[in-house]
């Protein structure tokens, strides 16, 4: 167990909308499992927002690509993501960049969550071979009736996931 001096567990949450949870996304985790001992994947839901696949399918994602690795929690989440944080007892936001726009909006949002809870964000770079993927990306090539495998966690088949 990745304990802190205090010999408190170390809760992260990714937050994202996830539609889809991507290839990246699942490099991200799994990279941030060696310095945590448990990430809540939390979905944010907003009912503004208009998602391609449902929030169920969304989920089912998530849990089929860490189906073993019992260190991983999926929820959802309609609040302020440092409220959800500390509800569910983590010290850690976790988030993945792929540029330097993704890092100057993550420092953005990193320092307000600072200022209203005290809980930090830890900004993993995504692995080069996956930067150019991103959640709009696959959106786009399922749109047009493409193979999106590559772009997905190990196993994952989403042309049968449901879609709004």
């Amino acid at each position: 167990m990745n304990t802190n001096p205090t010999g408190k567990e170390r809760i992260a949450v990714f937050p994202g909308s996830f539609d889809p949870f991507t290839i990246g996304h699942y490099s991200i985790v799994k990279r941030a499992l060696a310095f945590v001992d448990k990430i809540v994947i939390a979905i944010g839901v907003n009912e503004a927002k208009h998602t391609f696949f449902t929030l169920d399918a969304r989920k089912e994602i998530i849990h089929q690509a860490f189906a073993n690795e019992p260190r991983i929690i999926v929820d959802s989440y309609d609040s302020l993501t440092v409220d959800y944080a500390k509800k569910v007892g983590a010290t850690i936001i976790l988030r993945g960049i792929r540029s330097i726009q993704d890092f100057e909006y993550e420092k953005t949002i990193a320092d307000a969550n600072r200022k209203l809870s005290g809980i930090d964000t830890i900004l993993l770079f995504t692995e080069p071979e996956h930067s150019f993927i991103s959640s709009t990306v696959v959106r786009d090539v399922l749109r047009y009736g493409k193979d999106v495998a590559e772009f997905m966690p190990p196993g994952i088949d989403v042309s049968k996931m449901k879609r709004k």
